[in-house]
C-alpha cells in the first residue's frame, strides 16, 4: 500500500519524499533514489505525532513547505494532491475538504513546522486543523481517500 502513496506523491512532483516507518518496515524497490528519504521511527508506538516530527525533522532548510500523506490511505487522488498544493496562499496549512472535514493531504509551510511540537500520541495534524481554523485554507475535493488498515478494509474496497 504504501508504495502506491509513494507512487501518487511522485507522480505530483514532490521531492524529496520523505518516508516515516518503523524500524523493521524494509525499504521497496527503487528506495535508492536520492528523491525518496526512508526515515525510520524506532517507537512508531508513541503515535503519528512522533512520525511527523521525524518527518519534517529530516527535510533540509530549502524545503519551504511539506505535503503530509498518510501511508494508509493508497487510493489518494492525484488531482486531491494537486487540489491542497494549488490552496497555497496566505495561511500556513491547507488541508482537502469534503463533507465539512478538514484531513490529509495536508500542506503545512516550513514557517509553521513548529506547530507539530505540541502533538502528542496518536494526532496528527487533527488537532491542529480543528483547533486553529485561522490558520488553515480548506480545499474542497470530492471525497478523502480510505483509510485502510487491515485485510478488511481492503476487501471492502475491492469490492466482492
Amino acid at each position: 500500500m504504501l508504495e502506491h502513496v509513494i507512487g501518487a506523491a511522485r507522480a505530483a512532483g514532490l521531492e524529496p519524499v520523505a518516508v516515516v516507518v518503523p524500524v523493521w518496515l524494509p525499504p521497496p524497490a527503487g528506495a535508492d533514489d536520492l528523491a525518496l528519504r526512508w526515515i525510520r521511527n524506532p517507537f512508531p508506538e508513541r503515535g503519528m505525532s512522533l512520525s511527523l516530527r521525524l518527518g519534517l525533522g529530516a527535510l533540509g532548510h530549502d524545503t519551504s513547505a511539506a505535503l503530509i500523506l498518510l501511508g494508509d490511505q493508497p487510493v489518494i487522488r492525484g488531482s486531491t494532491i494537486a487540489a491542497v498544493l494549488a490552496g497555497r496562499g496566505d495561511r500556513p496549512l491547507v488541508a482537502a475538504l469534503a463533507d465539512g472535514v478538514l484531513a490529509p493531504p495536508v500542506l503545512i509551510e516550513r514557517t509553521h513546522f513548529s506547530l507539530a511540537d505540541g502533538l502528542a500520541g496518536d494526532v496528527g495534524l487533527r488537532e491542529l486543523l480543528r483547533g486553529n481554523p485561522d490558520l488553515v485554507t480548506g480545499v474542497p475535493v470530492p471525497g478523502h481517500a480510505p483509510d485502510l488498515d487491515t485485510p478488511d478494509d481492503l476487501g471492502r474496497l475491492s469490492g466482492p
